[in-house]
């Protein structure tokens, strides 16, 4: 079932993905990690919260960069948002393509936590980027809930 009001279509678009569902890949000309989803999943958020039906993308040329203009129905009303991508090296316009949806999504939350990881103050990925990991990040109330989060973690490990 998917969420009615637009707090809750914004909340639900915005959450985490799974730990599964993240790849790491160091990012270009340094050795900081990027985590990332792929455009699949991008797709299941979207089928999730607003429906098969409640969103749309179309792709254009401008000059050498493919432009995602993705519309999400939000309320009743199409909201759209656009953003592009050059080809990649690894998949050439197939790369391109994924990569103008997946930041076009962006806009509307879905993955935007995966570009501020150290906002989490140097967290692990399993203490920050993940359904579980996030929610147990914003609940912390006091050390003791800090202290037993981190022996479950050690415990996974």
């Amino acid at each position: 079932m998917t969420p009615k009001n637009t707090a809750n279509i914004a909340n639900a678009l915005k959450r985490p993905f799974p730990l599964s569902a993240l790849s790491w890949r160091k990012g270009p000309g340094s050795s900081k990690e990027l985590v990332y989803i792929n455009a699949r999943d991008v797709m299941q958020r979207l089928d999730e919260v607003v429906g098969v039906d409640g969103w749309q993308d179309e792709y254009a040329w401008i000059g050498e960069r493919m432009i995602c203009k993705l519309s999400v129905r939000i309320g009743g009303e199409w909201v759209t948002k656009c953003d592009g991508a050059d080809d990649t090296s690894i998949e050439g316009a197939k790369g391109g393509i994924s990569d103008a949806l997946k930041r076009a999504a962006v806009k509307f939350g879905i993955g935007r936590y995966l570009y501020h990881p150290d906002a989490f103050n140097g967290r692990t990925p399993a203490e920050w980027a993940t359904p579980e990991g996030f929610d147990k990040l914003m609940a912390k109330r006091n050390d003791a809930e800090v202290k037993e989060f981190q022996k479950e973690l050690k415990k996974a490990s």
